[in-house]
C-alpha cells in the first residue's frame, strides 16, 4: 500500500464505515427498487459527473499553489499537482483533517517540516466552507427555511475563526497556555510556527479569491449532482436547488467533523431535500399517489444519493489513492513518522 500503515488503516475503517451506511441506506430505501433505478441511469451520467468532480479537483489546485507561494514552499509543478491529488485519498477522515497528509508529502520533497505547512489544509477547509455558504446563499435559502439558521451559524462561526486567525494576541496566549502545560509545552515552538503561517494564508487580502475558486469548483461538483438528480427523475430538480441541496449537505457534513467524509449527515440531509422534488415529478409521471409515491420517492432519492457520493467523495478517495501511488513510485516510500527529532524545531 501506499500510504503509511496509520494512515492505512484509518482510510480502511473510513472505507468500511462506508460500506456499512450504503448497506444500511439500500436496506432502508428498499434495495430491489434502488437497483431498479440504478440499472436505468444512462450510461453517460457517471463518467460526466466523475469529470466534472476531477475538474474540480484541476480547478482548487490554484489554491494548493498559491498557498505554496505565500509560505515560499518551492515544488515542481507536476509533484505539486500530485501532492495536491494524494491529500484526496483522506477525505473519509474527521473533517476531511487527514489530508494534512499532503505536508508529509511536501516534507519528503523539499524537507519543509510538517507545522509549517500543515496550515495550508487548515485554510483550503476554510476557504471551502466558505465557497460552500455562498453557493447555499445563490442556490437560495428561502427553498429550505427550517434550515437557515445552520447557515447563519455557520457563517458567524467563520468570521470569528478569521478574526482569530489574524490575531497575534490570540496567538500569543495560546502558545503560551501551551508552553505552560507540562504534557504538550514541547510542542509551542510548533504551534507558533502554525500560528504564523496561518495569518499569512488568511490575511483579509487573501480570502477572496480562494474562496471564489471554491465557489467555481464545488459549484462543478453541484452540477454533477444535478445531472443525477434528474437523470434519477427526469425534470425533478432545477439547478439552483440542486446547488442548495448539494452545498448544504455538505456545510452539514463539515459541521459534524466527527463523522469521517461527512458520512451520514451528508447521505441523510441530501436525501430529505430530494425527495420532496422527486415524490410530485413521480406522481405526474408514474401516476403514483400516497404512501406508492412516498416509497418511490424514497428508494429513487436513495439511489440519486449513493450515485453522487459515489462521483464526488468516493472518485475523490480512488484519485488520491492512484495519485500517492504514482508519487511513490516517483519519490520513494512515505516515512510512518513524519516529524522525527532531526527535523523537529
Amino acid at each position: 500500500m501506499p500510504l503509511p500503515q496509520t494512515l492505512g488503516r484509518r482510510l480502511l475503517l473510513g472505507v468500511l464505515f462506508g460500506v456499512a451506511v450504503y448497506a444500511a441506506i439500500l436496506i432502508w430505501a428498499d434495495l430491489g427498487a434502488v437497483m431498479t433505478t440504478l440499472r436505468n441511469l444512462p450510461l453517460w451520467v457517471l463518467p460526466a459527473c466523475c469529470a466534472l468532480s476531477l475538474a474540480n479537483y484541476t480547478v482548487r489546485f490554484w489554491k494548493w499553489r498559491r498557498y505554496c507561494e505565500l509560505l515560499k514552499i518551492e515544488l515542481p509543478l507536476g509533484a505539486s499537482f500530485l501532492i495536491s491529488l494524494s491529500g484526496l485519498a483522506m477525505s473519509v477522515t474527521p473533517g476531511k483533517m487527514g489530508e494534512v497528509f499532503k505536508s508529509w508529502l511536501v516534507r519528503k520533497v523539499t524537507g519543509v517540516r510538517i507545522h509549517e505547512s500543515a496550515p495550508i489544509v487548515v485554510a483550503e477547509r476554510f476557504t471551502d466552507l466558505l465557497g460552500y455558504l455562498i453557493l447555499v446563499a445563490v442556490g437560495g435559502l428561502n427553498t429550505a427555511p427550517e434550515y437557515a439558521w445552520m447557515f447563519w451559524a455557520m457563517l458567524a462561526v467563520c468570521g470569528v475563526a478569521l478574526a482569530l486567525a489574524g490575531s497575534e494576541s490570540f496567538a500569543r496566549s495560546s502558545v503560551a497556555a501551551i508552553a505552560r502545560t507540562p504534557m504538550v509545552s514541547r510542542l509551542a515552538p510548533r504551534v507558533d510556527v502554525a500560528f504564523k503561517s496561518t495569518r499569512i494564508l488568511l490575511a483579509p487580502r487573501e480570502v477572496l479569491m480562494p474562496t471564489l475558486v471554491s465557489v467555481l469548483g464545488w459549484g462543478l461538483e453541484c452540477t454533477g449532482f444535478w445531472i443525477i438528480a434528474n437523470a434519477v427523475v427526469p425534470d425533478s430538480t432545477p439547478w439552483l436547488y440542486a446547488v442548495f441541496a448539494f452545498a448544504f449537505s455538505a456545510v452539514a457534513g463539515a459541521v459534524a467533523i466527527i463523522a469521517p467524509g461527512g458520512l451520514v449527515i451528508t447521505e441523510g440531509l441530501l436525501g430529505t431535500l430530494l425527495r420532496p422534488r422527486y415524490q410530485p415529478a413521480l406522481e405526474r409521471t408514474l401516476g403514483l399517489v400516497g404512501d406508492a409515491a412516498r416509497e418511490a420517492a424514497r428508494a429513487h432519492a436513495a439511489g440519486a444519493v449513493i450515485l453522487a457520493r459515489l462521483c464526488t467523495l468516493w472518485f475523490a478517495v480512488l484519485v488520491g489513492f492512484v495519485a500517492t501511488a504514482l508519487f511513490t513510485r516517483r519519490f520513494g516510500e512515505v516515512d510512518e513518522e513524519p516529524d522525527d527529532a532531526s527535523h523537529a524545531s
